[in-house]
């Protein structure tokens, strides 16, 4: 059994009788590494750190499945510190500014606690300031399999390692679409947690306000072993789900034909599960890019200041913009996004659920004009990224969709969302 196969639950299984060792599976992992035709799924890898980890785990097997993630292979993100390893923002420039970090970061250490085996530092758009995966210092990071298509981002190397089987789960970040996209264009799931769960310390924030941790994988089955690590101690046990609310064909316009029937398949998936649905028509959400963009732009200029010159052009363009963002501009721009954050609570108690598409494209070529791309996916998004509401990207034949609740109600989503890889289970085997 192999990294890039089988359900995380069959491999802890495997695992943990003893049929299959974190050293047989993580050197299977790493053999796969860097296979796309960029050869950059990740932007730092040490196999020889990481088979040592490997050794550590198989000395030291938990009893009772104390550790979750125990002999896994996990890629993380490079905008979290790894001791020993440099953080790179997906820039040189922070590569070198910056050095190998002292200390592993939260997140790491609780993967590690868990007994994960991290198999390197993954790409990503540079500073995690964009949707496409393109990168100039790194090269733009495109599908393993399929050299003409992006994988997206900004967690790119993300849904790289995943595809490719470097690993059996990818830590990835979602400020404005960063896991979600991703995970639609690379046929993948994807889980965003709600905003304040997991600690950034010894991770580079891009914009507070919407910046959410979570993880890209490839069965829906597997998506309730994901609440760790951001689940808090005292998590909601899970409770079920009556209805949905699905955005009307209206507010698709722009989208291509194939990701609108995956959307109509995935309503009646959903039908099927028992959920009674209903159309909305949220006209109101044509003021979310309005508000979400010019907020992460201060937030971000902040946490950059002083290196503008350093970031490529596009992006120091966004940050010289949030940079001159007066304080009465800002206000205003707060009492928006708190009014918004309120009519979408309202909406959600009311439906409990909300589905549509994460993208309305479901390939993004590489090499192409992507300079309208950005602002084209973000208003399928951002209306989420504004509230910091879970989200769960159910992966389809064409594209993806995004399924979001209510604030901190992870676990009863994301065991929806196993509900519905084993239905899909159950339908193939037949």
């Amino acid at each position: 059994m192999a990294a890039g196969s089988g359900t995380i639950h069959d491999l802890r299984a495997a695992l943990a009788s003893g049929v299959l060792k974190p050293s047989h599976l993580v050197a299977e992992a790493l053999a796969h590494s860097n296979q796309n035709a960029s050869h950059n799924t990740y932007l730092w890898q040490d196999a020889a750190w990481t088979m040592a980890e490997a050794a550590g785990a198989e000395s030291s097997k938990p009893e009772g499945g104390r550790a979750p993630l125990w002999g896994l292979p996990i890629s993380v993100k490079d905008c979290f510190d790894l001791a020993g390893a440099p953080t790179s923002c997906g820039t040189k420039f922070y590569r070198d500014l910056n050095g190998n970090a002292k200390r592993d970061s939260w997140l790491v250490e609780q993967l590690r606690a868990a007994g994960a085996v991290i198999t390197g530092k993954t790409h990503l758009h540079p500073l995690a300031y964009g949707i496409t995966g393109e990168n100039p210092d790194f090269g733009d990071c495109v599908q393993p399999g399929h050299p003409s298509g992006l994988t997206g981002g900004s967690s790119s190397g993300a849904a790289a390692s995943v595809l490719e089987g470097s690993a059996v789960a990818a830590i990835g970040t979602d400020t404005g679409g960063s896991i979600r996209v991703p995970a639609a264009l690379c046929g993948l799931a994807g889980y965003r947690a709600s905003l304040g769960r997991g600690d950034w310390r010894g991770g580079a924030h891009l914009a507070e306000s919407f910046d959410t941790m979570g993880w890209l994988f490839r069965d829906l089955r597997d998506a309730p072993i994901l609440a760790f690590p951001f689940a808090p101690s005292n998590a909601p046990q899970p409770k079920p789900f009556t209805r949905f609310a699905y955005v009307a064909d209206s507010f698709l316009t722009d989208c291509e034909p194939e990701v609108i029937e995956s959307f109509h398949a995935a309503i009646r998936e959903l039908e099927s599960l028992g959920l009674a649905s209903s159309s909305i028509e949220p006209d109101w959400w044509r003021d979310s890019m309005d508000i979400y963009a010019p907020i992460q732009a201060y937030e971000a200029a902040r946490y950059h200041a002083g290196n503008f010159e350093n970031i490529q052009p596009d992006i120091r363009e966004r940050l010289v913009w949030g940079a001159s963002i007066a304080k009465p501009e800002l206000i205003q721009l707060r009492k928006r996004q708190s009014e918004f954050f309120s009519q979408m609570q309202d909406l959600i108690a009311t439906h409990e659920l909300i589905l549509m598409p994460c993208s309305p494209v479901a390939h993004l070529t590489a090499g192409a004009d992507h300079s309208q791309t950005r602002m084209r996916l973000l208003r399928y998004t951002t209306p989420f990224s504004l509230c910091g509401v879970p989200a769960v990207t159910i992966p389809c034949p064409h594209g993806g969709m995004q399924l979001a609740a209510q604030l901190d109600s992870d676990e009863s989503l994301l065991a929806l969302a196993a509900q519905i890889g084993k239905q899909r289970a159950e339908l193939s085997s037949h």
